[in-house]
């Protein structure tokens, strides 16, 4: 992505303080540690932080010039552009070169399975068309502006999955973006802390059409909190797990039928059948046919820390920790006791529940407890153990742990062949400890 110094002023509303070049272009970067030479850096700020302290280090660097709010103009700089903020002009920008690339545009939100949903419709538009997808989960504003801005001038379909800590931000992503169409995966308790109920969480994900085409296109599953709070006059498709008939399920193999087509997907699980569902719409509306979208779904595979296999000596551990909510809780744990043998499962606490935090694990522990199945269950954690509470009362084998070192310290003693482990807690639990300290305790170079 290249701008001249006349594209800077249109898409930003800047005013020009110094330069009058014309005909020179130039790649915008916000962090000086990675500047090039030529660049034009544009300060982000934060609470935190404040880009413009560092522009003499961008010049430094080799930035030609420079973004500001302060309409401070540096003497080595050629070009110095003045703007109210910086953010909204990285999300100008953004929106300036979507509109001239032009590409096909699909924004994805949702409580859980947003960036396996993601990856799915990438795999699939990718049959046909040469696309750009939001990197990892960087679903903030500025992940926005990044994956807008890393498109290839040639670039025929774009992805952008949408995060949110508060109401308005993902709104705020979608009228910058102006998807052709959009996907809400579900609407649950995630960040129910943040928000305060269910409804905002909902009316939250929902923001996602506000800058979606008047005649584009919005699939999601078929929740009723979900349409309620819905405001979109264009064509909607709903989708659940009634709508299909499984076929087969095995280690990393799905088989199934939806609207009378048999798709595949290389991994486990109803959660991930669901999540397909709304990729083979997308495939659908976008033009492609039902061998390429089947093509694109049995391309997929899962990013890193979803559902990633690891054996350690004998021990097999899948590990699913890179976030957790009671939803996924439920669905991950159900779709690993039905598939091995011998299970064992390490679940953590569960962030950003709010003051009902307490209760959500304890519907976690009563779900888990119908499932009816031999199985153990170790607990990491304050909240893990009201999980634990819950299991024991239908007398499952319950062990609690305060720490990774603990578990893992039990789990290298007692764990014996022919049983896998699986990991679930959200992030800041960093399960990834307890994988690490079993590899210390077996002696085995990480």
């Amino acid at each position: 992505m290249m701008f001249n110094r006349e594209e800077l002023i249109e898409a930003t509303g800047a005013k020009n303080l110094v330069g009058s070049v014309k005909s020179e272009i130039f790649k915008i970067s916000t962090d000086t540690r990675t500047l090039q030479k030529g660049d034009i850096y544009l300060p982000l700020k934060g609470q935190n932080f404040d880009g413009e302290k560092f522009i003499d280090n961008a010049l430094n660097a080799g930035a030609v010039g420079y973004f500001t709010t302060s309409g401070i103009v540096k003497d080595n700089a050629e070009l110095v552009l003045n703007v109210d903020n910086t953010l909204d002009a990285y999300l100008n920008l953004a929106k300036y070169y979507r509109k001239k690339v032009n590409p096909l545009t699909v924004a994805i939100t949702g409580s859980s399975g947003k960036t396996t949903t993601k990856e799915m419709v990438y795999s699939v538009l990718s049959q046909k068309f040469k696309t750009q997808k939001t990197f990892s989960n960087h679903n903030n504003e500025i992940g926005f502006c990044q994956t807008v801005l890393g498109m290839e001038p040639d670039t025929q379909a774009l992805i952008v999955e949408m995060g949110m800590r508060g109401l308005g931000e993902i709104e705020l992503i979608s009228t910058h973006l102006e998807p052709d169409m959009a996907i809400i995966t579900n609407s649950g308790s995630a960040h129910v802390g943040r928000l305060g109920s269910l409804d905002n969480i909902a009316i939250a994900k929902c923001e996602i059409v506000s800058g979606l085409k008047p005649d584009g296109f919005f699939t999601a599953k078929n929740q009723e909190i979900i349409k309620k709070h819905l405001n979109f006059g264009g064509t909607k498709v709903y989708y659940s797990l009634d709508d299909v008939k499984i076929l087969e399920k095995a280690l990393s193999y799905s088989k199934f039928e939806y609207k009378g087509e048999v798709y595949e997907l290389n991994v486990d699980g109803d959660y991930n059948i669901e999540n397909s569902l709304s990729a083979i719409e997308i495939g659908l509306n976008a033009g492609l046919t039902t061998e390429q979208i089947k093509a694109g779904l049995l391309s997929y595979k899962p990013i890193e820390k979803r559902w990633e296999v690891e054996n350690i000596g004998r021990i097999k551990i899948i590990n699913d920790s890179y976030n957790a909510n009671p939803e996924s809780m439920k669905a991950s744990v159900k779709t690993f006791v039905e598939l091995y043998e011998k299970p064992v499962v390490v679940l953590g606490n569960m962030g950003e529940l709010g003051e009902n935090e307490v209760l959500y694990h304890q519907q976690v522990g009563k779900y888990l407890a119908e499932l009816n199945k031999s199985v153990k269950y170790l607990v990491v954690g304050d909240l893990g153990k009201e999980i634990g509470t819950e299991l024991e009362k239908t007398g499952s084998e319950v062990h609690y742990f305060a720490n990774n070192n603990d578990t893992a310290d039990w789990i290298t003693k007692n764990i014996t062949d022919g049983e896998t482990l699986f990991l679930k807690a959200s992030r800041s639990m960093k399960f990834e400890e307890i994988i690490d300290n079993i590899k210390n305790k077996r002696g085995i170079n990480q």
